[in-house]
């Protein structure tokens, strides 16, 4: 059976793996999803991730990341845009987005995927993929 929303999928096993204090969560490879590890670990999200082989597509393990007090460091992650219904801001939204509010919302856009705040000072629009908290 084929998956609809492979990056939902990814959002949902994180978010279940730091709520059940996981030291690490596999999810299956994909560009968009490196490219969102990546972002994650920047922002210091999570601690680090690496890209195990396999024989299908690889899979990207993700070491999650936790307080002093062992919370975990993301609250909440939110999928925006989905397939069924694609969510593409403009430069303002994105600006108004970050406006007053904590964590990050990661765009996918024709300079690559960034974050809110470098899109804005890029100058560019494109489909919100989630928001991180």
């Amino acid at each position: 059976m084929s998956m609809t929303d492979p990056i939902a999928d990814m959002l949902t096993r994180v978010r279940n793996a730091s709520k059940a204090k996981h030291k690490a969560v596999d999810v299956p490879a994909s560009r968009l999803k490196r490219e969102i590890a990546r972002i994650l670990k920047e922002n210091l999200y999570v601690r680090d991730y690496i890209e195990l082989p396999d024989r299908k597509q690889g899979i990207l393990r993700i070491y999650l990341k936790y307080s002093r007090e062992d919370r975990p460091i993301i609250h909440g992650l939110r999928r925006m845009s989905r397939p069924g219904l694609r969510r593409y801001v403009s430069t303002r939204e994105a600006f108004q987005y970050r406006f007053g509010r904590q964590g990050i919302m990661i765009l996918s856009t024709s300079s690559g995927v960034l974050t809110d705040r470098e899109a804005v000072s890029r100058k560019v629009g494109g489909e919100a993929v989630c928001a991180v908290w």
